[in-house]
């Protein structure tokens, strides 16, 4: 049923945002080289690799230079990035990763193999469900790239503290999936975007 919901929730935001959608792919392209879409291999359900649509908020190839951004003043990060990963618009296209089934609205966010790679067995128990686009980490650690920033050694701290965090928050949603935490973890999403 979840699944349901998923879909039908995605269509209807694709369906309103659209206009939205036309204009921030317009600005990105126009800001720098590049297409208005950003498209990393991500870990999901049962381990599989998938496709994570998002808009593109650094200039090219920027990757390269580490996966983690640092504060918000990261030179890599366009000035339209940094408005939109303010205030998570980047995230929108992965509405069309759930109508593809890659993920759902709510789950554990998806990581990069490389962080994966490093799970505990306890740890790849969130590999067990769909990844989604917001859950309890993510209204927790909204502002991830600040903490990073004070970080001397961001890398590090990611993986010895951010991470594990994360995913002891992803459970907290694994061992109750119901409808129940479903949208009150939406409404929590919702309310810290508007504060």
């Amino acid at each position: 049923m979840i699944r349901f919901f998923d879909v039908v929730l995605s269509l209807i935001i694709l369906f309103l945002l659209s206009p939205v959608f036309a204009v921030i792919y317009l600005i990105i392209i126009i800001e720098s080289k590049g297409g208005g879409f950003y498209v990393q291999e991500r870990v999901g359900m049962c381990g599989k690799d998938f496709n994570l649509y998002k808009f593109r908020s650094m200039y090219m190839d920027s990757e390269k230079k580490g996966l983690l951004t640092i504060g918000s003043n990261d030179p890599r990060v366009t000035k339209i990035g940094l408005f939109i990963r303010r205030f998570k618009i980047d995230e929108l296209p992965q509405f069309i990763n759930v109508i593809k089934g890659d993920m759902s609205i709510v789950g554990p966010r998806p990581e990069v193999r490389k962080y994966v790679d490093l799970y505990s067995k306890e740890q790849m128990k969130v590999l067990s469900v769909r990844p989604g686009i917001t859950d309890y980490a993510s209204i927790e650690y909204a502002d991830e790239n600040s903490i990073l920033a004070k970080s001397t050694d961001s890398q590090k701290d990611y993986i010895d503290y951010i991470m594990p965090d994360k995913i002891l928050l992803n459970m907290k949603f694994i061992e109750n999936q119901n409808f129940i935490e479903y949208f009150k973890i939406i409404i929590k999403t919702f309310r810290k975007l508007i504060s």
